[in-house]
């Protein structure tokens, strides 16, 4: 580095027309710096930068950077200290010799230029919408259960729907979308997820989505947006919107007897806050959404089929597994077969490799292990191969007086019993069937004709029917089945 009166010299004799060798033989100066400033030009001031140099904490910044990134998503409460930060970094790498006063200086450092608050404005036009998750408490089968509730939300008109699920896959996500879609006639034409949806996220400038939503994407024409990492203001209407929607529509907590019916019940019920004025606009929501949904895309003939597939090996008890630790049955004839699984939010359908289905489970959530067994695929095999009755699930579900009865009768007799359980069960269900078979053993009567007759007789009238005649004069005519001896 020269002094700029010689760089100013330099370039003056360039000026005046001085060859390159000569300026250095003049100035006493090496050509090749000569050549450095005969060939620089611009010489306006540059910004001023702390040089650095090399540091022992260098090859841990980025790990450090990343935890107190972290941070930011936790209580406040519950945050890294500059002394945590370096007993994390000694408990991982025993070799360290970084000071505790070199961690803690560029602790201090780095909070001071990661900004922690203030937002931006934002301006949202007609035909956009937010997509996210809350949670919500709910009553099924008498137990407090957590929901994921999905809230799309219209930040225009300030409308807004909401589906529960019981997981945040992208069937749910896709399923509970279509559903609003359908309902209200269009399809937005930009949708805005959180980075942490089930459909996909974005790393940096890269996005990735799942199959299955970019399938659903190109089925109703939409663009998608993710939202930076800990940018939460960039869906601040669907943050409040999740907790308006939980405030009003889940307060008190509600009793899920049948989610899919609930869902179609909830889009109703969203619609009826729509009533009310909007917090800036001064006009109602339902008139500001009729505007929302001027904008939306036209939906397509056929409504989306919220599904995926994968190929799994059943088990040799007709077993498959999904989602890790959660399994179900497909039938004992599909033993170490392969087979086709559609998947959707609510359901899991195992299937022949032909496309034939061979049942429908209701699909379990969580990390607890699960078995599923659909009982109408074992109870035709089991009526063939009776003696396997004692050790067979299908005992297990059955109630006691029917299980007892079963236990005590002959073999010829308990196959007969379990021929006419399957046939009831293929013609009205396997609930039904049960019932039917309860009625037999309650009456004594457990041939094959007399089930038959109590399940078609309960499956053509009503439970509220009047009782017929007494027709117990007639019990005497057909003796009973014999038991087995005890």
């Amino acid at each position: 580095m020269i002094a700029m009166s010689t760089v100013h010299e330099i370039k003056a004799l360039q000026a005046e027309g001085w060859s390159l060798s000569a300026i250095a033989r003049h100035l006493s100066l090496d050509p090749k710096t000569v050549r450095k400033y005969w060939q620089q030009t611009d010489f306006s001031p540059s910004f001023p930068r702390v040089s650095t140099r090399a540091s022992k904490l260098d090859p841990y910044k980025a790990t450090i950077d990343q935890w107190l990134a972290d941070d930011t998503q936790q209580w406040y409460k519950q945050r890294h200290t500059a002394q945590r930060v370096y007993d994390r970094l000694c408990e991982a790498d025993p070799t360290c010799t970084v000071s505790y006063s070199t961690v803690r200086r560029y602790v201090q450092t780095r909070r001071q230029t990661v900004p922690t608050t203030g937002t931006l404005a934002l301006h949202w036009h007609p035909g956009e919408a937010q997509v996210d998750f809350g949670h919500v408490d709910a009553y099924e089968r008498g137990n407090l259960t957590r929901f994921h509730m999905l809230c799309i939300s219209f930040p225009y008109s300030n409308a807004a729907y909401v589906q529960l699920f019981r997981g945040e896959t992208a069937e749910c996500v896709v399923q509970g979308l279509t559903d609003c879609f359908h309902h209200s006639g269009g399809a937005p034409r930009r949708l805005v997820f959180d980075n942490a949806t089930g459909v996909g996220r974005r790393v940096s400038e890269t996005v990735r989505m799942t199959d299955l939503f970019e399938r659903f994407a190109a089925h109703y024409g939409f663009t998608t947006t993710f939202c930076n990492p800990y940018a939460g203001y960039e869906k601040g209407h669907i943050e409040n919107k999740v907790g308006y929607i939980r405030r009003n529509l889940f307060v008190p907590p509600p009793t899920v007897d049948d989610l899919c019916a609930l869902n179609r019940e909830l889009l109703d019920r969203s619609e009826q806050h729509w009533s009310r004025l909007h917090y800036k606009k001064g006009q109602p929501v339902v008139t500001l959404f009729a505007e929302d949904r001027a904008h939306w895309r036209a939906l397509p003939a056929d409504a989306f089929a919220a599904y995926r597939y994968t190929r799994v090996r059943a088990t040799r008890q007709g077993m498959f597994h999904l989602d890790g630790p959660h399994w179900y049955s497909s039938a004992p004839e599909q033993a170490n077969q392969l087979l086709v699984v559609r998947i959707g939010a609510h359901t899991v359908t195992p299937m022949t490799l032909a496309g034939q289905p061979i049942t429908t489970h209701a699909r379990v959530y969580g990390s607890l292990r699960s078995d599923s067994t659909d009982y109408r695929t074992t109870v035709h095999q089991l009526s063939q191969k009776p003696g396997a009755w004692r050790n067979s699930l299908l005992r297990e579900a059955l109630p006691e007086t029917v299980r007892t009865a079963l236990d005590e009768a002959l073999r010829t007799d308990l196959k007969t019993a379990l021929e006419a359980l399957a046939h009831c069960t293929d013609r009205w269900g396997f609930d039904h069937a049960v019932r039917a078979l309860g009625m037999a053993v309650e009456q004594q009567r457990m041939s094959y004709g007399d089930i038959v007759m109590l399940a078609t007789h309960a499956g053509l009238m009503p439970e509220t029917a009047m009782p017929g005649p007494d027709l117990t004069a007639y019990d005497d005519l057909f003796p009973a089945p014999a038991r087995r001896p005890s």
